[in-house]
């Protein structure tokens, strides 16, 4: 049984967040729960990159990046990149 590629406005859309400050994976995600919840942790579907790189659904940026400035960790967006590509120039 052979299983089909998904078209492409099928895919999830990703977008890529540098971020900055003294703060640790588990930090992040506690916020995300924090702030939306574990529905709204379920659909931003945050996913590592790196350590400094998370990788998150387009739909829910404004809400990750509000969770983020509510934490009580400095936790700090500098860029924002459709592609890891752009976000590293």
């Amino acid at each position: 049984m052979i299983t089909k590629a998904l078209k492409p406005s099928m895919k999830e859309n990703k977008r890529y967040l540098l971020l900055r400050g003294n703060f640790d994976k588990k930090d992040v995600e506690a916020s995300i729960l924090k702030f939306i919840g574990v529905l709204g942790y379920a659909k931003a579907s945050p996913m590592w990159i790196s350590n400094k790189i998370l990788a998150i659904n387009r739909e829910s940026i404004n809400e990750v990046r509000g969770s983020f400035i509510l934490s009580e960790k400095k936790i700090e967006v500098i860029r924002v990149s459709g592609t890891l590509k752009g976000l590293k120039n």
